[in-house]
């Protein structure tokens, strides 16, 4: 874990829980694409940096979840370099509490309140194409998150974050975690079409070919869809859908699981409700969800 893995001779990615992308800038100094989960991230990544006499400038954010910006605070402190993240993954990073209260829908109690789901704050700057490096390409990923994007390198390497999940991944755990159901598809369609010299997703294997495990993630979500469609027949509240959709897929509840599932699940009612596949009926003070 933390082996600096070279693609080309200028970019590389750090083998960690959800990848890290180094590219050289010039001979002394480099950037950072996302920085791991926390603190002790951040101290690998910099043991690496001083071993290869590197002088980071920059961290370029793909988003704010908590696994993608923990390190930013240490390096900020260790090396002085500039902080960047797209839209509003800038506010979350710089208030990251934000995350767990979104995903919760209050305030979060202490269970949620833990390095997994809350970074430590980091000063981040709203990325522009403006403040990328000479010949990096900004890459529009919105769906898993907010305002998510990637990155395309000088030399055709791209990073895309978590636009995607490994297959060993959703046929462990089945339901990614999605903000938005419907941008989510439309940037994995766009992903399909892409062509690079590389892909470097944050939790998958590189591949020069992402097409196939992008229609894979696509037929996942509307797998999800149908079973969700499915246990409303008849009216259904929301906690009992969450909790079959648990049991039918053999997962285990948590503090974690809830927020991070019931979250999901409320983005794809959401969805299909938008998109007139359900409805909501109000009984006995309670909404319930109906196929129509």
């Amino acid at each position: 874990m933390y082996e600096l893995i070279r693609i080309t001779d200028r970019t590389y990615y750090i083998q960690s829980p959800a990848k890290i992308g180094l590219v050289r800038l010039d001979d002394n100094e480099v950037c950072l694409i996302d920085s791991g989960n926390d603190k002790d991230a951040g101290r690998k990544v910099r043991q690496l940096l001083d071993k290869n006499g590197w002088k980071l400038k920059a961290i370029y954010n793909t988003h704010s979840n908590a696994d993608h910006i923990g390190g930013n605070k240490y390096l900020k402190g260790q090396t002085d370099c500039k902080i960047y993240a797209p839209g509003i993954e800038a506010a979350f990073t710089k208030y990251p509490i934000l995350e767990p209260a979104f995903l919760y829908g209050g305030y979060p109690c202490k269970d949620l309140r833990h390095k997994f789901l809350l970074a430590q704050e980091s000063d981040a700057e709203v990325l522009t194409k403006e403040k990328l490096p000479e010949g990096f390409e900004l890459i529009e990923l919105p769906g898993h998150f907010f305002d998510m994007a990637g990155f395309r390198t000088p030399d055709d390497v791209v990073f895309l974050a978590d636009c995607l999940s490994s297959r060993e991944t959703l046929e462990k755990y089945q339901i990614s975690f999605i903000y938005d159901v419907a941008a989510y598809l439309e940037t994995l369609e766009n992903v399909k079409k892409l062509k690079a010299k590389i892909f470097i997703p944050a939790h998958a294997e590189a591949t020069e070919d992402i097409s196939g495990l992008a229609q894979y993630n696509i037929e996942k979500v509307h797998e999800i869809a149908e079973r969700i469609i499915e246990l409303c027949r008849e009216p259904e509240c929301f906690e009992a859908i969450l909790q079959k959709l648990f049991t039918d897929y053999g997962l285990i509840m948590n503090f974690e699981q809830y927020v991070l599932v019931g979250s999901t699940v409320r983005s794809y009612l959401s969805w299909l409700k938008d998109s007139g596949r359900l409805e909501v009926k109000f009984m006995d003070n309670k909404l319930l969800w109906k196929a129509i």
